[in-house]
């Protein structure tokens, strides 16, 4: 599993100019099922979303959200070996 943090590096009102595309990118991370679960950071300086896969790929997607591409953001990508869950969230441990 991976952790997305993303972190704006410019305003959010940056930030809200490119929402609505960046937005279309998670939607489609979750139609891959790459995404598990997103949100904004509180307070708002960005965001975080669990994701599976390769992270080939995953390194690949973050590169191509808008956020990335329009320098508003920077992704810090870790990666957790989950050894451990609550019933139902066994796909975690992929």
């Amino acid at each position: 599993m991976f952790i997305l943090s993303l972190t704006y590096v410019k305003s959010t009102e940056e930030a809200d100019k490119h929402m609505e595309p960046h937005m279309a990118w998670v939607k489609e991370g979750y139609a891959k099922g790459w995404f598990l679960a997103s949100g904004r950071k509180v307070p708002r300086t960005g965001g975080v979303l669990l994701a599976i896969g390769e992270r080939a790929a995953i390194e690949a997607y973050v590169a191509a959200d808008p956020f990335t591409i329009h320098g508003v953001a920077e992704y810090d990508i870790t990666e957790l070996a989950v050894t451990t869950t609550v019933k139902g969230l066994e796909i975690l441990k992929r």
